[in-house]
């Protein structure tokens, strides 16, 4: 991906050399259109005589050789000593003989760089996931800033867009994930009060009711929404379903709902610029579906979420 301030991007590059090549610009002309000196419209244009469009293409800035980065054995060996020892960079460093950057780097990626992420017995990385659909749900609600008539800042600009302070308010996606296909279900609401948590939660168990799944735990944040509503406590109550909440200021527990909701963020809330809120909320359902039927999920192995329901 380009830089922020860069003058071309692969179409203006495209831009440029068609006008060498195909309108007879001269070289230094083109140049000075685009901003650029001489030497790097002749880069593009040979590029493009070598490799067609292809090379006009942003690569890679990592070098193709580093003689001086750590050899793998000495990671290995990093490796082995954190989960032998369960000590820090600060410990491992001068033991091993390396400074603690060192150490830290390669501890953060291979995804050793928190012993609490880590069985203190066994030094296994904690990761979990329930065995069949219904078994564990998560559930989680995402605050997400409604679009303003005409589009928000990222379309009109800060000052055109938000003229006054007070805002357009909020949407609230009430969110549920199951835990083994990671099969997602969302509704936007107004609120995230504890009725409307408990009306929330119904309609989740009717809906993986309707796919032949029973729900049997929901895992929860500590929310009050959650946790004192008489309304959420009296549906789990009646749709027999355990209730799990997260220890404090442990988000990662419900890491799979919370990752959910950056992808929700990425791929859908963020992914276009919206004119209305309105069209926004219509391009949910047909976005859930594609994550839910046919988008590659990297914990299921490149499958979907369906490929682990048993439906069609």
């Amino acid at each position: 991906m380009a830089h922020r301030r860069a003058r071309l991007t692969p179409f203006g590059r495209l831009l440029l050399v068609t006008r060498i090549l195909e309108e007879g610009w001269s070289v230094a002309a083109a140049a000075e259109s685009m901003g650029i000196s001489r030497a790097t419209a002749h880069k593009w244009v040979r590029r493009f005589r070598e490799e067609g469009v292809v090379g006009l293409e942003d690569r890679s800035s990592a070098p193709r050789r580093c003689p001086h980065a750590l050899p793998a054995h000495e990671v290995r060996r990093i490796v082995r000593a954190r989960r032998r020892l369960k000590v820090g960079p600060h410990r491992l460093g001068p033991d091993l003989g390396h400074p603690r950057s060192t150490v830290y780097a390669v501890l953060r990626r291979e995804g050793l760089s928190r012993l609490s992420h880590l069985d203190r017995p066994t030094a296994i990385p904690i990761r979990y996931e329930r065995q069949r659909p219904g078994e564990l749900v998560h559930i989680d609600v995402k605050k997400l800033g409604r679009v303003p008539a005409g589009g928000g800042h990222r379309v009109r600009g800060r000052a055109a867009a938000r003229p006054s302070h007070r805002g357009d308010g909020y949407d609230y996606l009430h969110v549920a994930v199951d835990d083994h296909s990671r099969w997602a279900y969302v509704e936007v609401h107004s609120d995230e009060r504890g009725e409307t948590c408990a009306r929330f939660l119904r309609r989740t168990a009717e809906h993986f009711a309707g796919l032949g799944i029973k729900l049997e735990r929901v895992m929860t944040d500590r929310a009050l929404s959650y946790t004192l509503s008489r309304e959420f406590a009296a549906t789990l109550a009646d749709l027999d379903v355990a209730h799990l909440v997260t220890r404090p200021y442990r988000p990662q527990t419900n890491g799979k709902v919370e990752r959910f909701n950056r992808t929700l963020a990425d791929e859908w809330a963020y992914k276009r610029l919206y004119r209305s809120n309105q069209a926004r909320l219509d391009a949910l359902p047909r976005w859930i579906d594609t994550y839910n039927r046919s988008r590659p999920h990297t914990a299921l192995g490149g499958l979907p979420p369906i490929s682990r329901m048993q439906i069609t």
